[in-house]
């Protein structure tokens, strides 16, 4: 078998079992709760030929908006690490780590503080803005350390004591908010797919589809800037643009994940560095549909867990995937180590 014929096979492989373990694991999710549901309950739901009216309610009101918010959020949150570390050239660079998803969770509180002071609700898209407006003056303060710190050591140093800042100020503002906005803000803050519905699916559907499209558009520049400026420059990407684009992209899918769910923690170093390692390559056009496919698999097995582990009590949404995705950093570490030893 040829090279070429080879590395086909293995990603076929790969996108393969991503497929069947979105398919199992979103059966799963349905099916298991407080009232299981059977693969073939769920099937005779799902084509309307159930008479069991409770079951089908709980699909359709609560479980299936939770399991696709899960899928979603999770791929936009791995792929916008993926487009981060490619700005960054660096395998350590994600939103939760360099601040951006703390900068979204810090607007969003104060959003939510605002708007359910006064109406007593707050829209989707308002939420989407503000964790945008956060992520983006997250982004700015990197950006400028960039310009001081040349080290990406230095620069990751830097986003995580901007999180901590954001984080602490969040604290500080769910402390002093009143009684009945703290119980929406605590529960966002740490981070859940509960609660979900068709019209934050929809909302969510529309901005993540939208990113993912752009950044499959962006995939030929962004593996020419992997080999470098310079010879991204020689094929004619406009570096500038390119990087905004990027920038631009990844706190839009950070600040939905964020709006909808709170911040989640190491998906999106971890997942991109996995699919990676199981594709063998790090072509875009390769990586990015299968990086959302990973993550979409990651954050919906996680949030099974979440809720069954010890359930009726629910555990919060970055304390699992903290457990899985934090071994994967530190082998990162390690290796990049043993690589410059």
């Amino acid at each position: 078998m040829s090279g070429a014929a080879a590395r086909r096979g293995r990603y076929g492989l790969v996108f393969l079992l991503l497929t069947a373990a979105l398919f199992i694991t979103a059966v799963v999710s349905i099916g298991v709760g407080s009232v299981s549901i059977p693969p073939a309950e769920i099937l005779r739901i799902l084509l309307g030929q159930s008479e069991d009216a409770r079951n089908a309610a709980i699909l359709w009101q609560i479980r299936l908006p939770r399991v696709l918010m899960a899928a979603m959020l999770g791929g936009a949150l791995s792929l916008s690490g993926f487009l981060l570390q490619s700005f960054f050239g660096n395998p350590m660079a994600g939103p939760f780590v360099l601040g951006i998803s703390s900068g979204a969770k810090l607007v969003v509180a104060l959003t939510m503080i605002f708007f359910l002071g006064r109406r007593g609700q707050v829209s989707a898209s308002a939420l989407i803005f503000a964790a945008f407006a956060g992520s983006m003056l997250s982004v700015g303060f990197i950006l400028l350390l960039s310009r001081r710190v040349r080290q990406m050591a230095g620069l990751l140093v830097g986003g995580i004591m901007i999180g901590y800042i954001c984080s602490a100020a969040t604290d500080f503002i769910v402390t002093f908010a009143e009684e009945s906005e703290i119980v929406n803000l605590r529960g966002w803050s740490l981070g859940s797919f509960s609660g979900m519905t068709w019209e934050n699916a929809a909302v969510a559907a529309v901005a993540v589809g939208l990113s993912f499209a752009a950044a499959l558009a962006l995939a030929k520049p962004i593996g020419a800037y992997q080999l470098g400026e310079t010879y991204a420059r020689s094929v004619g990407v406009n570096i500038r643009a390119f990087r905004a684009g990027l920038i631009l992209l990844s706190s839009a899918l950070s600040a939905t994940v964020t709006a909808f769910a709170g911040p989640i923690s190491f998906v999106g170093i971890a997942v991109p560095h996995l699919v990676r390692r199981a594709l063998n390559t790090s072509r875009p056009l390769i990586v990015i549909p299968a990086t959302f496919l990973g993550g979409a698999v990651f954050c919906m097995a996680c949030d099974l867990i979440a809720r069954t582990a010890f359930a009726p009590t629910e555990l919060n949404i970055s304390t699992v995937t903290s457990v899985f995705g934090a071994p994967v950093v530190i082998a990162i570490m390690l290796r990049r180590q043993k690589g410059r030893s």
